[in-house]
């Protein structure tokens, strides 16, 4: 039977770091407790251990913590989680303990905060639209059940009010088993924490949402943990209560920011910006958490939001991203100063599984082609309007001139859309067609004759035929 030792033999503190001499029998990731002389408990996680030396990495400040006085207890496994259905509905803090005023969860089973290994082999393909109600994400950059899907933002930019949306308009349409949201919050001040539990409660999303809140002035390690914590509640409602779960992270930066501050105090050599050489892998284990697994009917689909520092991809932390998950939705912040909202920059963003999610019996027939079209003439339209602006409008031809009317009215009525409106993928794929009803249709080079034929709106479609006629006529003369 194992026995927890404890010991009195702390050598030295340094920040979130405690040294304790002499220790046996001592494992990775263990679970800490330093119990002190007036009674007061704190909680940490073996970091390092070397020889019968253990590195022990604090949940909460080190202050006030007098090292002759102190107990130090390893408890033999590494954080649990206690988890329940009960949890749906729920608030909790960075650490998985309710702090809305409600009762303790009672737990059905306690899981490891690291999850279990997968076998590869086992995961199924993620091929199942999701429907977020966001025209640019459904329609453009479609969001697949299973898939990983990280929102690129920037500091000032409201990706906040964009994870509350999809977290409350997000469904697996023909589906009948539940949908599941989890929401962890990672280093953000009571202001943001106050917004999206407010706007969880006023839309009623909170009814089928566990929020994981962790403040800023929270310790850095608890920020470590809470994303952990979060995808192991998701785990459990995917996979033993076979439900379809979303998980929003934000924000991702300040994950790596902690990461960075605890490989500081522990005297690592840094890699890319002072960031650890291991973010890669850290940010894997908890990337590679989403996806589908054979024979289980649930499924983890996530959307990490990270900030970028001084609005550059090329930073470690949306580089590493972008390379771990499945593409990328990136907001723009001249789409913002314009009053586009959200501010999804289409061009830019990708989703690498939108062609398994979409089509006939998914989506509708017309989607793939509509989407390819859409993009090429946005594409067309914005070089239109840059040419206007070095050369003038005078010098741009009539077709050039209409694809720069295509980008202002698709930026005005298909990405702008406002932060309350859901739209179902019918809705999307409608104003997709009214839109390219603004080219003539031999401008539709991308789309089959029989979808122009079955979906083009004629009125419109006709009358920017005979505009077209009419110039053609003109050039003639």
């Amino acid at each position: 039977m194992d026995i927890n030792r404890e010991y009195r033999t702390i050598k030295e503190v340094v920040g979130p770091l405690m040294v304790v001499d002499h220790v046996q029998d001592v494992k990775f990731d263990e679970l800490v407790e330093i119990e002190e002389h007036g009674g007061d408990r704190r909680l940490g996680r073996v970091l390092e251990v070397n020889g019968d030396k253990a590195v022990v990495q604090l949940f909460e400040s080190a202050q006030g913590l007098r090292v002759s006085d102190s107990k130090v207890r390893f408890e033999g496994h590494s954080i649990e989680l206690g988890v329940s259905r009960d949890m749906l509905g729920r608030v909790f803090d960075g650490m998985g303990n309710p702090i809305d005023g409600g009762p303790a969860i009672i737990p059905e089973r306690l899981m490891d905060i690291n999850g279990a290994p997968l076998n590869p082999v086992a995961r199924a393909y993620p091929d199942e639209f999701i429907q977020t109600g966001i025209s640019a994400i459904d329609g453009l950059n479609t969001l697949v059940r299973g898939q990983k899907l990280p929102v690129f933002s920037g500091s000032g930019l409201p990706h906040a009010q964009l994870a509350a949306q999809i977290a409350r308009q997000a469904k697996v349409l023909d589906d009948n088993s539940e949908f599941a949201v989890v929401f962890a919050a990672i280093g953000i001040t009571f202001e943001e924490a106050d917004f999206f539990i407010r706007d969880f409660q006023k839309t009623g999303a909170i009814d089928r949402s566990v929020l994981f809140m962790n403040y800023a002035n929270d310790p850095p390690v608890e920020r470590i943990s809470t994303p952990r914590i979060a995808i192991t509640c998701a785990e459990y409602l995917a996979y033993e209560l076979g439900m379809q779960v979303l998980v929003i992270l934000t924000d991702i930066t300040n994950y790596a920011e902690a990461l960075r501050e605890v490989s500081a105090a522990r005297k690592e050599v840094p890699g890319r910006r002072g960031y650890p050489g291991y973010l890669y892998t850290d940010l894997a284990t908890l990337y590679e958490r989403a996806g589908r697994i054979r024979g289980k009917k649930g499924s983890i689909t996530q959307i990490p939001i990270l900030t970028m520092p001084e609005d550059d991809k090329t930073h470690p932390i949306p580089d590493l991203t972008g390379y771990i998950t499945e593409g990328q939705i990136i907001l723009s912040r001249d789409l913002y100063r314009k009053g586009i909202v959200p501010p999804i920059d289409v061009l830019p963003s990708l989703s690498r599984l939108k062609d398994k999610g979409i089509g006939k019996g998914k989506t509708r027939e017309d989607h793939s082609d509509t989407m390819n079209q859409l993009f090429a003439a946005y594409a067309r339209g914005k070089e239109a309007k840059e040419l206007s602006v070095v050369l003038g409008e005078a010098a741009l031809s009539d077709i050039d001139k209409l694809y720069a009317k295509f980008a202002d009215e698709f930026e005005r009525r298909y990405v702008s859309q406002g932060f309350y409106t859901n739209r179902s993928i019918e809705e999307t794929l409608k104003i997709g067609w009214e839109l390219l009803s603004i080219l003539p249709k031999s401008e539709l080079k991308r789309v089959k004759e029989a979808y122009i034929e079955q979906y083009l709106p004629p009125a419109i479609a006709d009358e920017y035929e005979e505009e077209q006629e009419q110039i053609d006529v003109e050039a003639e003369e």
